[in-house]
């Protein structure tokens, strides 16, 4: 190996080593704090100083490709929120085990638990809940756990292994147990497999760009999405549960259960696959439509082409 490529490694290893410093001292301070106090710091921070960063100018350009209505105002209005939410998500998940269902206070409520999820479960067998990065979706395992019900996520881990594992640990510490947790990727797909097969529950983020996957529209554009949740459904034959969670202030949530969806069965898998997808992408407009600055619009959601 060249010494060029040796420094290069070092440089990296560097870098990811004082990432992870920066991270757990973020973490340790943030923790040091009420979970309210949390939120209103790192909320107040991250809205003050997250616009200014450059990404915030593909949250822009997301915008006014999605929603051309929004005049400039709006979408800066938009994208503060968007952040404010961000820094919130992050401080409330340092303490996330401390919070609770409550009718106020810190903590959360659900809706649509008894009317859509229990009925669903009381017939066993496997069960998908798909979600997006809308306010805060840390808290839906916690409140699916208190429930009993043990959904074990897809997630997509930090390129710094030395972070994802302090995330992961983090994540353990608060809820007193090993999550389960499934890697986006081949082996993390047959493990999701695995997990569904023997009648597990499966949580799924279905809203981050892909460079595969199938392409089918979200906000009008085409956008290349995920058909995993779709077969996996449709293999099983198992229901899917949208859950969303909408935040009504700092360190207070509320997780929102919806009905869940019919499965399409043509016959045609990939048909069904395409058309299973579609309805998510819909589903997922419709919440984000609702409340803008509760999604992560910071990420390139469309092809490349759109944002040069």
């Amino acid at each position: 190996m060249s010494d060029v490529k040796l420094a290069h490694r070092a440089d990296i290893k560097l870098a990811h080593r004082a990432e992870a410093l920066l991270v757990r001292g973020m973490l340790g301070l943030l923790r040091a704090m009420s979970p309210v106090a949390a939120a209103k710091m790192a909320g107040g921070v991250a809205r003050a100083l997250g616009p200014l960063i450059p990404v915030s100018k593909i949250a822009d350009k997301n915008l006014r490709m999605a929603m051309p209505e929004l005049d400039a105002a709006a979408r800066r209005r938009i994208i503060a929120e968007v952040w404010e939410n961000l820094g919130q998500t992050v401080a409330e998940l340092t303490r996330i085990g401390e919070l609770r269902q409550t009718d106020s206070g810190p903590g959360y409520v659900v809706t649509g638990w008894e009317a859509h999820v229990a009925p669903v479960l009381a017939r066993g067998g496997p069960a998908i809940f798909f979600t997006g990065h809308i306010g805060n979706w840390e808290i839906i395992p916690p409140a699916a756990h208190s429930r009993g019900v043990d959904i074990g996520f897809m997630y997509r881990a930090a390129s710094n292994k030395l972070v994802d594992d302090i995330i992961l640990r983090l994540r353990e510490a608060n809820f007193g147990r090993k999550i389960l947790m499934f890697p986006k990727g081949a082996a993390g797909a047959r493990q999701a497999y695995a997990h569904l097969a023997r009648g597990g529950y499966l949580g799924m983020l279905v809203d981050q760009k892909l460079d595969n996957g199938i392409s089918v529209p979200l906000f009008g554009i085409p956008a290349m999405t995920a058909q995993a949740m779709a077969s996996f459904a449709i293999r099983f034959k198992c229901p899917v549960l949208p859950v969303h969670v909408v935040r009504i202030g700092p360190a207070r949530l509320e997780v929102i259960c919806e009905a869940a969806m019919a499965l399409p069965d043509t016959g045609d898998k990939e048909a069904d696959v395409a058309a299973l997808t579609t309805e998510m992408n819909r589903v997922l407009e419709r919440w984000i439509r609702e409340k803008p600055g509760a999604w992560l619009w910071l990420h390139r959601r469309w092809p490349k082409a759109l944002y040069k």
